[in-house]
């Protein structure tokens, strides 16, 4: 079992930065990759970014050039820094966990999710 939980939410001025963070504890030896995805009311839940435990990454084309993940894997925590946020932004962020090896994309494989933290981002 992989345990997540998120922290870093809140509530910004568009324009504005947040960054959040997700630590993994648990058998954190069987991560291959960690992703943060997004649900904002009525829509489905969407990946943001992924990066797996050699430093590839992978985003979503319209967080691209805003949003960066990255990751420390001494402290098994994965970073999601988000600049020039949008009220469009605004969501419930997840972080979740994969352990299938060489997949980065595919939000089937990640099967290990934290309880999410709100971002709301006020226009």
């Amino acid at each position: 079992q992989v345990q997540l939980v998120e922290s870093g939410g809140g509530l910004v001025q568009a324009g504005g930065s947040l960054r959040l963070s997700c630590a993994a504890s648990g058998r954190t030896f069987s991560i291959y990759a960690m992703g943060w995805f997004r649900q904002a009311p009525g829509k489905d839940r969407d990946i943001v970014a992924a990066i797996n435990w050699s430093g590839n990454t992978y985003y979503a084309d319209s967080m691209k050039g805003r949003f960066t993940i990255s990751r420390d894997n001494a402290k098994n925590t994965v970073y999601l820094q988000m600049n020039s946020l949008k009220p469009e932004d605004t969501a419930v962020y997840y972080c979740a966990a994969s352990s299938v090896i060489g997949v980065l994309a595919d939000p089937r494989v990640f099967r290990s999710w934290g309880q999410g933290t709100q971002v709301t981002v006020s226009s």
